[in-house]
C-alpha cells in the first residue's frame, strides 16, 4: 500500500520529475537489490540487474495504472527480469556449474552454512526459489505474493510447500556427504 507522501512522489516521477524518480530509487534500491540477489545468487549480477530494473521503471512508470500497486508492480519487474537473466544463464552456462557467491548475511551467520544454503537454493526451480524468498525471507503474505507474481493464492501456497519440501530434501542429502 502506498501512503500519501509516496503517492505524491510517484505522481511527480510519472510526470518526468527526475528528483522524484531519484527519491523512488533511493527508497526502493535495497528492496530491489535484495530480491534480485535472492533470485540470482550473484552480487554483481544483482547490482547490474537493479540498475537495469530502474531504467525499465523510469520508462514504464507512465504506464502504471494504479500508483497504490507500485511496490507489487516494481517487484514483478524485478522477478521477470531476473527470470529472464536466469534463462539466459542456463543457456550459456554448463549444467551443474554453481556460483561461488554466498547468500546474504540476513540468511545465515555461519560461513559454511551460507555456502551450503546458497548451493541448496540454486538447485531449486526459479519458481520455488522466488516463492520461498518472498515468503520466508522477505516476509510477504500469500496475497501479496500472488499479486506480485500474478498467480493464484492456492498456487502460491502449494509452491511454497513444494519449495520447502524440495529444499529440505536437498539439504538432508547434503548433510550426509
Amino acid at each position: 500500500m502506498v501512503d500519501e507522501e509516496l503517492g505524491k512522489i510517484i505522481e511527480r516521477a510519472r510526470r518526468g520529475n527526475e528528483e522524484a524518480f531519484s527519491e523512488l530509487v533511493t527508497r526502493f534500491k535495497g528492496h530491489v537489490f535484495r530480491h534480485a540477489y535472492g533470485l540470482l545468487g550473484d552480487r554483481g549480477e544483482a547490482e547490474d540487474a537493479a540498475q537495469e530494473i530502474f531504467m525499465k521503471v523510469y520508462f514504464a512508470l507512465g504506464k502504471l495504472d494504479d500508483i497504490h500497486a507500485f511496490y507489487s508492480w516494481l517487484m514483478r519487474i524485478v522477478s521477470n527480469l531476473c527470470k529472464d537473466k536466469l534463462k539466459q544463464r542456463a543457456r550459456s552456462v554448463e549444467i551443474g556449474e554453481m556460483s561461488n557467491e554466498t547468500v546474504p548475511d540476513f540468511l545465515a551467520s555461519d560461513p559454511n552454512l551460507k555456502v551450503s544454503l546458497q548451493e541448496a537454493l540454486s538447485q531449486l526451480s526459479v519458481h520455488h526459489r522466488e516463492i520461498l524468498l518472498l515468503h520466508d525471507v522477505q516476509g510477504f503474505r500469500y496475497e501479496e505474493i500472488a499479486e506480485q507474481t500474478g498467480i493464484p493464492i492456492g498456487t502460491v501456497k502449494s509452491r511454497l510447500f513444494s519449495a520447502r519440501m524440495a529444499l529440505r530434501k536437498i539439504w538432508n542429502r547434503g548433510e550426509g556427504e
